[in-house]
């Protein structure tokens, strides 16, 4: 990105005050692959305060050289930009400090407190649980007994990333061990989906147009469908993810977070609280599902071997590091729905599965069909519009609407009218760096309260317990979409599932 797009890309931004960055697991998969390369990029676009500094704490017996080390190898790796312009990768490296030792241990944290820096009067930090959530409450406690989490001299935040929890229980377990060393002011539980850009317009386009908000209810929507699929596996996450499956890593967090913004009413300001507050309820509003209801609402399979881009590819038991007898879903559905005034028997219907032919992410709301077809001599039936939010790839909108086909014959078809989010040229901040610098401008509008996490696992709490139960798995071939026993979720509801396989944007004609 050039210096003029870099610049552009931050009118109205805020700079944060120097901060101690402090990073829990530093020498992890986490730590590599996304927070260096999110910092780098925010040091780049002068994010972080030149007083700051970004601390590993890692269990080898590492110093500061070793650390600096690792940091430019991981960089140039996944950032390379960061390191080969000299002047810049100095700057970086200047910040860059490192506290080795147990997590169990007092003696670490005495040294971590020594480390932090104090600028201009002030010693603010935010540590960062880049950790297995075994250790949450352990390295809260002992931050809170070494006095890191006292505020008197600046401002002290802690980030957790999920799972929070593994079912409604734990969360619950989680958020009370959490808030005995902690405020819920100081707690930030992450979750990537909502810092992307594509997300965040959600509200802008919900609130800052008012040509939708009359059509946004019961009485114009039909149903709404939110898709994540994947075309790779577990891949490097196979020992988690064989605990967690694909109900619990995306549904349970991702994916209901999405729909409490599609469906929120409108807060009466931006302000994190008035933001937490509509999306609660939603949460809140969702209808139980009963033991016996659960085949009804949900579908789990698991992908068998398959072909995946022409090649034949492994079912999900031959991975590396999987149960050979798993029944951990890779793929889930749920259809579920939000009882209140807008919103009642409105279906929610969710999705999102590993080992399928594309790779896609949206949001589509589908429309209810006029009450006549008028057309009916020319064209059986008369499509139902669609408002689809594209969240990956080709982030952007598209409004379906029902056309004349050219000719003498009134016929029907679709026009898409596009409208891309993305402007050529200009760079868009990657999740992290969004919800980073959120961190530290302490706007928690993006971060999931500990009451939201809770209501989410309520939802999903049912599903798991039935599936416990049963401990059986339907199969689906990898690289396909057909999944047994997905239609039945379409009961009730116009039309099929969106086939994510086609380009809907260029499927016919485009007006922009």
């Amino acid at each position: 990105m050039s210096e003029i797009h870099e610049a552009a890309s931050l009118i109205g931004t805020r700079r944060p005050e120097p901060c101690n960055i402090v990073i829990f697991g530093a020498s992890g998969d986490l730590t590599k692959r996304k927070l260096l390369p999110a910092l780098a990029h925010m040091h780049r676009w002068n994010l972080i305060g030149p007083e700051s500094k970004i601390i590993g704490v890692v269990r080898e017996r590492w110093d500061r050289s070793h650390w600096v080390n690792y940091v430019h190898d991981q960089l140039l790796n996944f950032f390379p930009d960061a390191v080969l312009n000299p002047p810049s990768w100095r700057r970086i490296a200047e910040k860059l400090d490192v506290v080795h030792g147990d997590l169990g241990e007092a003696e670490l944290y005495r040294k971590l407190k020594a480390a932090l820096r104090t600028s201009e009067g002030k010693c603010n930090a935010m540590f960062y649980l880049a950790i297995p959530p075994d250790w949450h409450e352990r390295v809260a406690i002992h931050l809170r007994e070494a006095g890191l989490a006292d505020e008197g001299e600046g401002f002290r935040r802690i980030v957790v990333e999920k799972p929070f929890g593994t079912c409604l229980r734990t969360a619950k377990e989680l958020n009370a061990k959490l808030l005995r060393n902690f405020k819920e002011s100081q707690i930030y539980r992450i979750d990537h989906y909502l810092g992307k850009e594509s997300v965040q317009n959600l509200m802008v386009f919900r609130f800052a147009n008012a040509v939708f908000e009359p059509m946004w209810n019961r009485n114009y929507i039909d149903h709404v469908q939110i898709s994540v699929a994947e075309s790779l596996g577990v891949e490097y996450r196979a020992l988690y993810y064989d605990k967690a499956g694909a109900l619990r890593d995306m549904i349970q967090s991702h994916l209901l977070q999405v729909m409490s913004l599609v469906a929120m009413e409108a807060p009466v300001s931006l302000d994190a609280r008035a933001i937490r507050d509509e999306k609660l309820k939603v949460l809140k509003s969702v209808r139980k599902i009963r033991p016996d209801e659960v085949d009804k609402y949900a579908v789990r399979a698991q992908y068998a071997t398959g072909v995946v881009d022409g090649e034949k590819s492994a079912g999900y038991r031959d991975e590396p590091m999987v149960d050979p007898a798993s029944t951990t879903e890779t793929f889930a559905a749920v259809k579920v729905f939000v009882d209140n005034w807008r919103w009642h028997d409105v279906p929610f219907l969710l999705r999102t599965g590993k080992k399928l032919p594309a790779r896609v992410s949206e949001i589509a709301i589908r429309f209810r069909k006029p009450p006549q077809n008028l057309f009916a001599r020319y064209s059986k039936e008369t499509p139902c519009n669609e408002l689809i939010f594209r969240l990956h790839p080709d982030e952007g909108m598209v409004y379906t609407i029902n056309a004349k086909q050219p000719g003498l014959a009134p016929e029907l078809r679709k026009l898409h009218l596009d409208a891309p989010y993305s402007v050529p040229g200009m760079g868009a901040p990657e999740a992290y760096e969004t919800l980073l610098h959120d961190v530290l401008l302490g706007e928690a509008t993006l971060f999931a309260s500990g009451s939201e996490v809770e209501e989410s696992w309520r939802i999903v709490q049912p599903i798991l317990d039935a599936w416990q139960e049963k401990k059986e798995v339907q199969l689906y071939s990898a690289g396909s979409w057909d999944v047994p026993g997905i239609a039945r979720l379409m009961e009730g509801c116009e039309g099929d599932w969106r086939d994510l396989s086609v380009d809907s944007t260029h499927e016919f004609h485009t007006l922009s």
